[in-house]
């Protein structure tokens, strides 16, 4: 498959399907824990999950720079 998406969108790319995908599955995990399997289940968890996406999506923005700066600091070279 070719490449379509530009390097320098690499980032936001990597945190919006990483940041999708984890969202998706803590959200469903954590709804089915708390309500069970309720009529509509698909239907809220996808509004939950909208919201959660948003927010995990912001922190990946924020959070992965920092954690790359502390891994530098801790692995060794």
């Amino acid at each position: 498959m070719k490449p379509f998406i530009p390097a320098r969108f690499e980032f936001i790319t990597f945190g919006l399907l990483v940041s999708g995908l984890m969202s998706l599955l803590v959200s469903g995990v954590a709804m089915y824990r708390a309500v069970g399997p309720i009529a509509g289940f698909i239907s809220v968890w996808f509004q939950a999950w909208l919201w959660a996406w948003a927010v995990a999506f912001l922190a990946i923005l924020f959070v992965v720079p920092l954690v790359r700066r502390l891994l530098a600091r801790c692995v060794i070279r």
